[in-house]
């Protein structure tokens, strides 16, 4: 049985009236009883390098659901998660027109377990988990892992 979610958020914008050749792109994206983002385009796009932009993004909704679909599986098989921490890659290609799209995104996934007879299977579940990963299915770029577990 297929179930369908449906996710809302609001996007708002006002022009800089100061601004004649180049348009200023700071703006706030609202989620229905959560904090407000504070967006801007990245710094190469001439965008507000304090605010995050799109490609933080979508690469932090790669990282996140990436984990959050291991530690399902690491609960399915009773590994015991102690720490997760990832250093997370997105390549991003631009051509002579200004387009441009990610081409991959590489996860770091460094994980602790309390059970070193757990360590191979905490390992291979990176690939149950990304086979998983909502977001990663979204993708139309190889969304790689590297992971590394240690035992703590």
């Amino acid at each position: 049985m297929r179930l369908t979610h449906l996710f809302k958020s609001v996007l708002n914008w006002q022009s800089d009236k100061h601004s004649v050749k180049r348009y200023i792109k700071n703006h706030t994206i609202s989620f229905e009883g959560k904090s407000d983002l504070h967006v801007s385009a990245a710094k190469a796009f001439k965008g507000d390098p304090s605010l995050h932009n799109p490609e933080d993004l979508l690469l932090s909704s790669l990282m996140s659901c990436h984990m959050m679909s291991y530690l399902y599986v690491c609960g399915l098989h009773q590994i015991n998660v102690l720490t997760y921490n990832d250093n997370a890659t997105g390549t991003l290609e631009t051509d002579e027109k200004g387009s441009g799209r990610f081409v991959e995104v590489h996860l770091h996934p460094v994980v602790t377990i309390d059970n070193p007879a757990q360590k191979d299977l905490a390992n291979a579940l990176h690939q149950k988990a990304n086979e998983l990963c909502f977001i990663a299915n979204s993708c139309n770029f190889k969304v790689l892992h590297t992971a590394t577990c240690n035992v703590g």
